[in-house]
């Protein structure tokens, strides 16, 4: 009997103790974070770029209103998007040094402005300052037949390095790095 007591207590005590001292985690956030990279495959660790951006969600919403026209746009959601290159990469007629930067866009109707900017660590496009910029390309944009409900970013391969693609909603922008 002593046994089955001390058994009990214990268990109790562990229990208690256990939700005493358990952490509050935070719920998922509806835009989470993801990366991206090039080359993609996860059994290539000697990238050449990698992207992390938040996926925002159309929910029903006017992709229009998300991405405001002729606004600098953090290209997704929350912190701006950071974009770190391995080496050198040619980004329109710029040679672009390897390091991090933040990647703002200005959404037209025709053709999108990609920005790469030497603000990193920032929130939203809300400090964006165009003498920080590194680098602007004009890139056309194009829609497709299928939809995408959240921002998605990916990379390709080219003859002359590799072509990231954003698409979100039936929108899709293509933009080229040359190695």
């Amino acid at each position: 009997m002593k046994t089955v007591i001390k058994t009990l207590a214990l268990t109790l005590a562990l229990v208690f103790s256990y939700t005493a001292n358990a952490q509050k985690f935070p719920d998922l956030d509806p835009s989470p974070m993801d990366a991206a990279t090039y080359p993609s495959s996860y059994k290539v660790s000697d990238k050449a770029i990698k992207i992390i951006y938040s996926r925002p969600q159309l929910k029903g919403r006017d992709l229009a209103r998300l991405t405001p026209k002729y606004e600098v746009w953090r290209t997704g959601a929350n912190e701006a998007t950071e974009i770190t290159f391995y080496k050198p990469v040619m980004f329109g007629n710029t040679k672009v040094k390897a390091g991090t930067y933040t990647l703002f866009t200005i959404p037209g109707d025709d053709e999108w402005t990609i920005i790469l900017s030497s603000d990193v660590n920032v929130w939203g496009a809300y400090t964006y300052t165009k003498d920080h910029d590194v680098a602007r390309i004009n890139v056309p944009v194009s829609q497709s037949k299928d939809i995408l409900e959240a921002f998605s970013i990916t990379f390709e391969e080219s003859k002359s390095g590799a072509d990231m693609y954003m698409g979100w909603g039936t929108l899709r922008v293509k933009v080229p790095f040359t190695f």
